[in-house]
């Protein structure tokens, strides 16, 4: 298929080389045009604006950071509605609020453009592995007919519901990812004051019930003291504040979220803001 890609960032490019890979035309845009060099190497089409991805697109993927980034590239002055033909579908896998991606998707069927939000798990390794699980909110016929392009970029693909039922489980994804942060952070920290090795910790609590992929990955960089480079701390802040609104949307107390959300609001404070989500265990060291 004629495919678009925007946003080639640590998640992007990879996902966008599995497609050019798997045999499709790929046209990219990226704000950094640097950020588009493996792309162009491989084959990939460089375009100066959202609106040239579109025109030369059936299937345009969007993997960008906040709602306000999706909601530009999309629907700005030269966003891809300017320019995609009726029946161009659009997947947003970047994970942002779940309002916009309804507000997104209504004014983009006016134009006869279908969209399919479909965020993401698994990570950088995940998206290098093509391994990525992806929660997908739209028209059930649009999931099967997108299916194939998902499957080239993960492992597991669930469709969650209707427009933003996908970015709604990615909200579940980030709040028990974090409170489970939080809590491999208040058990390292609280071994080692009373002299555990914090490596060996991690490896007897690997082996019981206690176990999880939050203590396998993010508990080895806290043990490590390894909090450059990795998922910035920020993309968690922006992920978190998601995951509060649609709590006081529906009144659903987070008492967890709660505590989380103080020690990543001193994490900013400190600017940290670009450290890995490992660096909590400093704060948590800290109270």
């Amino acid at each position: 298929m004629k495919i678009g890609f925007i946003g080639l960032g640590v998640m992007g490019r990879p996902m966008a080389l599995h497609l050019l890979k798997a045999g499709h035309t790929l046209s990219v845009y990226a704000r950094r045009p640097d950020a588009a060099a493996p792309l162009v190497a491989a084959g990939a089409a460089l375009c100066t604006r959202p609106a040239e991805v579109a025109s030369r697109s059936e299937v345009v993927i969007t993997m960008v950071t906040a709602t306000s980034d999706v909601e530009q590239v999309l629907l700005g002055e030269h966003g891809v509605a300017t320019a995609a033909r009726p029946g161009t579908v659009v997947i947003d896998m970047s994970t942002i609020a779940p309002q916009g991606t309804r507000r997104i998707a209504a004014a983009l069927g006016e134009r006869q453009v279908r969209m399919l939000d479909a965020p993401v798990t698994g990570g950088p390794a995940g998206a290098e592995a093509a391994t990525l699980t992806i929660m997908v909110g739209g028209d059930a016929a649009v999931v099967e007919e997108m299916r194939p392009i998902l499957e080239r970029l993960g492992r597991q693909i669930v469709h969650m519901g209707g427009h933003g039922a996908g970015q709604i489980a990615k909200a579940c994804n980030q709040l028990a990812l974090l409170v489970n942060a939080e809590g491999v952070a208040e058990a390292l920290a609280l071994g080692a004051r009373y002299g555990l090795d914090p490596r060996t910790l991690r490896e007897a609590l690997l082996g019981g019930i206690a176990a999880s992929r939050v203590l396998d990955v993010f508990g080895a960089r806290m043990a490590e003291r390894q909090f450059d480079p990795g998922m910035a701390t920020r993309l968690y802040d922006k992920d978190l504040n998601i995951v509060l609104d649609l709590a006081r949307e529906v009144g659903q107390a987070l008492p967890a979220a709660t505590v989380v959300r103080t020690h990543i609001d001193e994490m900013m404070a400190r600017g940290e803001a670009n450290r890995d989500l490992a660096a909590l265990i400093q704060t948590v060291e800290r109270a």
